[in-house]
């Protein structure tokens, strides 16, 4: 019996040890499935492996497209065949499976899947990162048609605008506080149109955008929105129609008034000479 019990014990022996060599695998792990790139910058695309094998990783790299594209494919850090054009001088691959890509592009924006294989493993390691390559946002500004209203009977609207940019959100403020849809605050599906509706004497205050992206965000200056009461509006006017009717009469009194003659003395013996040649003198 318990010969019967030392063999019973050999044989669990070797079937966990025949079920752990059936099952060995790459134990792959990925930190980060989202890596957020800006254009002309770099991304890391960082993997780690555990493996019971000491031979070096066969690692490949390729990027998900209709067909998809191999990016490289390495024996540990030494790339096998001919980089695509692409790929050459921007790309580094580490030990542990990671890849570098340098000076990004948009083409580079997608999901990359990697693969590490070793000889007596049986199972690769597999995994995927997605890549996202943005252009980092210029200073927006505002742009408007008027910045000074009557209230009560217009509408306006504030255009957030930038150069630069991809992927961009937008959000509105009003003397820095954050605007949200209101019955008379109507932003545009892209939130980057603010219409005013119906302007009042509360909407006069400094507005400002701010465009966000994955990369990052930038906010414009504030400009300035004035609004006029409708009594102001006819002061202003009223002086306004003063001055320009006395400027107007004062130009108009200076054209009619009567010229001078002007006289010099030749005028004056050649005159005296006729009368005198016409008006015969009696002694």
């Amino acid at each position: 019996l318990k010969e019967g019990s030392q063999g019973k014990n050999f044989s669990w022996t070797f079937l966990l040890c025949f079920c752990a060599g059936g099952v060995l695998a790459v134990n792959m792990t990925i930190p980060n499935t989202l890596i957020r790139g800006k254009l002309g910058g770099e991304a890391l695309l960082s993997v780690r492996y555990d493996s019971f094998s000491l031979d070096l990783p066969v690692i490949k790299w390729l990027l998900k497209r209709e067909k998809s594209v191999t990016v490289v494919q390495s024996i540990g850090t030494d790339i096998i065949g001919t980089l695509r054009p692409e790929y050459r001088d921007r790309i580094l691959v580490f030990e542990n499976g990671t890849l570098l890509l340098h000076n990004l592009r948009f083409a580079d924006d997608g999901t990359y899947d990697v693969e590490i294989s070793i000889t007596d493993d049986t199972f690769p390691g597999e995994g995927s990162i997605t890549l996202t390559v943005d252009e980092p946002i210029s200073r927006p500004y505002i742009h408007m048609e008027s910045s000074s209203l009557l209230e009560l009977s217009e509408n306006v609207v504030l255009n957030c605008s930038h150069d630069n940019g991809t992927r961009t959100t937008y959000r509105w403020f009003k003397g820095g506080k954050l605007l949200t849809n209101e019955t008379r605050f109507v932003f545009s599906p892209d939130q980057k149109l603010l219409t005013i509706k119906r302007v009042l004497m509360a909407d006069d205050d400094v507005y400002s955008c701010t465009v966000e992206n994955p990369v990052g965000n930038m906010t414009s200056l504030p400009i300035r929105l004035t609004v006029y009461k409708r009594s102001s509006l006819y002061i202003i006017l009223s002086t306004g129609g003063i001055f320009l009717l006395i400027t107007l009469v004062t130009i108009c009194a200076y054209c009619v008034l009567p010229k001078t003659p002007q006289h010099n003395g030749i005028n004056a013996v050649t005159s005296l000479y006729i009368l005198q040649q016409k008006v015969p003198l009696f002694i």
